[in-house]
């Protein structure tokens, strides 16, 4: 049973597959509310699909999810209605352009608009100091002082290091308080001291009760963690290779609502995956193998084309 915040998160033979064979395959996964799971493999590896799709934001070709006690594929807009996407290449990338301020005050109308009661708008006052202590509350969460920056909150994205602005792409999400949480190349471009400061906010985070999925290179110690692996690893470990999926593009998944992510792994030269996923040991949360392969930068672009925009 999921907790009053987080949500539980359980994966069964779990895959995706484009014209050009599979993004990702055999995902299992079992996580209790208040996890942080990390996503771990090499860029190009179908990562960041397998985050979209346990968001509800992908539809998935093969398997099953359950999500807050919604069973994907079936149920993804209401997954889609309690999780959150930090920073995700293509999908929600912050506009370097904006300021820290116009980031947040067009959060704010957003969520003012959508998730308001229609007796908000009667009552614009009450309504501004609500978005105000939305922001406030956020931003100290994950530790964001606006007033460090080189500018406050006049400072524009494109002057904040690579740690100000995922925090701030957290507090963006965090403003709906959502159950779960996803966030894309966690410890991308990150020094060491950043990626264990990053690391810690995404542990208090998931310690507060919110589910986190993190997508990394190398995941924490501790973390509940799904590895996917390069394709010539596992060909030398098991003296095979996986032949390429030559299907038609009538055989890519059919998400009208999910979003393009054609840009949100890795680089076109990037080699096809198979690896395995597993748990760690969690206190609470039954550990898990599966196995899984993945395509390339190129494979998953493909996959992807018939995709819009959530």
């Amino acid at each position: 049973m999921d907790s009053p915040h987080g949500a539980a998160v359980s994966a069964e033979g779990f895959g995706l597959k484009g014209p050009r064979g599979w993004v990702f395959r055999g995902v299992g996964l079992t996580a209790p509310p208040g996890s942080l799971v990390a996503v771990e493999g090499p860029s190009g590896s179908g990562r960041t699909c397998l985050l979209l799709a346990l968001t509800g934001r992908m539809r998935p070709t093969e398997g099953h999810a359950e999500v807050g006690g919604a069973r994907l594929p079936g149920r993804a807009a209401a997954v889609r209605a309690f999780s959150a996407l930090g920073p995700v290449p293509g999908v929600s990338e912050l506009d370097p352009a904006f300021t820290v301020a116009e980031h947040l005050r067009e959060r704010a109308l957003l969520r003012r608009r959508f998730d308001g009661s229609p007796r908000s708008l009667l009552r614009p006052g009450a309504a501004r100091a609500a978005s105000r202590a939305a922001i406030d509350t956020a931003l100290d969460t994950v530790g964001l002082d606006l007033a460090a920056l080189p500018k406050a909150e006049r400072t524009s994205v494109r002057d904040l290091e690579r740690l100000e602005a995922l925090r701030l792409s957290l507090a963006l999400a965090l403003m709906g308080r959502p159950r779960l949480l996803a966030v894309d190349d966690t410890d991308l471009k990150l020094s060491g001291p950043e990626r264990a400061a990053a690391w810690r906010l995404l542990r208090g985070l998931a310690d507060d009760g919110t589910t986190v999925l993190a997508v990394c290179g190398e995941a924490p110690e501790g973390a509940l963690t799904v590895r996917t692996e390069d394709r010539r690893e596992r060909a030398d470990a098991t003296g095979t290779t996986d032949a390429p999926d030559t299907s038609d593009a009538e055989d890519a998944p059919a998400t009208p609502d999910a979003p393009d992510t054609s840009t949100a792994e890795a680089a076109p030269d990037a080699t096809g995956t198979t690896g395995t996923t597993a748990t760690e040991d969690t206190p609470g949360a039954p550990a898990t193998t599966t196995t899984g392969s993945t395509t390339n930068g190129k494979e998953t672009a493909d996959a992807l084309t018939r995709t819009g925009r959530a």
